[in-house]
């Protein structure tokens, strides 16, 4: 692991109070709210390991040396002429920069020989602790830090999954079909002077009471026993329900079928317990509702010439086959998605091993983030963001990070004992794709991604889900 020492995290509380010996660990995000960040995060115990590490006091001296002379040649300081500053003034004025580049010069090269030494391969930020570091004198310093866990895979290939069937019932095609023609469908008034019947919708007005079941019989009558508010009435204006309708509720239906244009109608609608709209379910609600008109929805013939509308089809045959071939292929996936999910589920539950601590809390933030980018997109703003419980929403996240986390290092074992590889071709193909969407050039987003590490990050996932259906088709039966 190649770090600065401005990428390491110090935790020497003593240290932090002397400007000598401070170190800081910055970290920031590319959105505005904001997170409480341990200064020292915590690693897990089962992968820790520690290192000391000293460099002779005459290397030090010499670091420093070295470093002041080249700030002599560059410092421009009015009253001196150029390289002629003197060294005294040099370690006073720029203490804390010589400071930093003589860091940057012995601790990160000692750290790095040493983790070499020991056949140490960190994968979290070494936290250096008790450091010590003055001109003159030797520099000490610990470092801790998590290394990968050992993972058995022994039997991963002996978990079993069922494929589903995924073969698009007629119902299902149908559901589908009905979805592309109420897109194109147009509804009009029904002029003629008629009542409601199936298959028409009702334009309505309405309004309802939700009733308070908790009522108990007193001397004095019929009383509201319950002490909760009295909820707000349920109102609405110009509303088309669908006489007959899959989705319309049963009371709805058996009122305002048969009636007319005008009609004013009383009736109370028991709401279930599941009903999708919480506020209403398990409730009673009375209702009045004004019939405003009848409208009657038409729908386009299905023909060549509404298939050619809808993209390129030869006729409305070819346009149905279609449709078919690409639901039945998103059912497909969806339920191999779910079977593939069941089995890495199965493997993380079967494989124990320790996960570093580091990698749980990079799982955190980032799915805290998309998280928070979501609440942004539905409006919150970032004062509200701000009141948040980061440390509640953060513990929320915990065990889906590390099933997460689990997730990605078993697959990354079993790719390396299947072989499985992503080619070039595979990463531009993807690339295409993303620069399509973003609509980056191409060119420009390869490039960015390549100095930001997202081009190995998008390497590492392909090759995951890669390894994931390799090991569906393998173990799926």
């Amino acid at each position: 692991m190649d770090l600065t020492p401005t990428e390491m995290t110090e935790t020497n509380e003593a240290a932090e109070q002397q400007p000598e010996v401070a170190n800081t660990h910055e970290h920031t995000h590319d959105h505005d709210h904001e997170h409480t960040h341990q200064h020292a995060p915590a690693l897990n115990p089962e992968l820790t390991r520690e290192i000391e590490v000293e460099v002779g006091a005459d290397e030090v001296s010499k670091s420093f040396k070295t470093v002041v002379k080249r700030y002599q040649k560059l410092a421009r300081i009015p009253g001196f002429r150029s390289g002629k500053v003197p060294e005294s003034l040099i370690r006073s004025k720029f203490a804390k920069e010589v400071r930093q580049e003589v860091l940057e010069s012995l601790v990160s090269e000692r750290f790095r020989k040493a983790i070499t030494e020991q056949k140490l391969r960190p994968v979290s930020e070494p936290q250096l602790l008790d450091m010590q570091l003055v001109d003159g004198q030797p520099l000490k310093f610990k470092a801790a830090f998590e290394v990968a866990p050992e993972i058995d895979i022994t039997g991963y290939d002996s978990v079993r999954v069922s494929k589903p069937e995924a073969a698009l019932t007629d119902e299902e095609f149908d559901a589908e079909l009905s979805r592309v023609l109420d897109s194109h469908a147009t509804v009009e008034p029904v002029e003629e002077d008629r009542a409601l019947v199936d298959g028409d919708w009702a334009e309505i007005q309405f309004r309802g009471e939700v009733k308070d079941l908790a009522q108990t019989v007193t001397e004095e009558g019929v009383q509201n026993a319950s002490t909760s508010p009295t909820q707000a009435p349920i109102t609405g204006e110009d509303v088309l329900i669908e006489i007959g309708g899959k989705n319309t509720l049963a009371a709805f239906n058996d009122a305002l079928r048969g009636a007319k244009a005008g009609q004013e109608l009383k009736f109370e609608v028991d709401y279930p317990a599941d009903f999708g709209e919480r506020r209403l379910a398990g409730q009673t609600v009375s209702y009045d509702v004004t019939v405003k008109g009848i409208k009657h929805k038409s729908y386009p013939e299905r023909d060549a010439e509404f298939a050619k509308q809808l993209g390129n089809y030869e006729s409305w045959d070819d346009f149905e086959g279609k449709l078919r071939e690409h639901a039945a292929d998103r059912k497909k996936s969806s339920l191999d998605n779910a079977a593939k999910d069941k089995l890495l589920g199965e493997l993380i539950e079967r494989l124990q091993f320790p996960v570093p601590e580091s990698f749980v809390q990079q799982q955190i933030e980032a799915r805290l983030d998309r998280g928070l980018r979501a609440l942004a997109q539905q409006g919150m703003s970032v004062e509200d963001m701000r009141k948040l419980d980061f440390v509640r929403l953060r513990e929320a996240q915990r065990d889906q990070a590390i099933n997460e986390v689990k997730a990605s290092m078993v697959l990354d074992r079993i790719a390396e004992v299947e072989g499985v590889a992503v080619s070039d071709e595979d990463v531009d193909r993807e690339l295409l794709m993303l620069s399509i969407q973003s609509r980056e050039p191409l060119e420009a987003l390869r490039e960015r991604l390549s100095k930001d590490g997202g081009l190995d990050r998008i390497r590492e996932q392909m090759r995951r889900e890669k390894t994931g259906s390799v090991l569906y088709e393998k173990l799926a039966s």
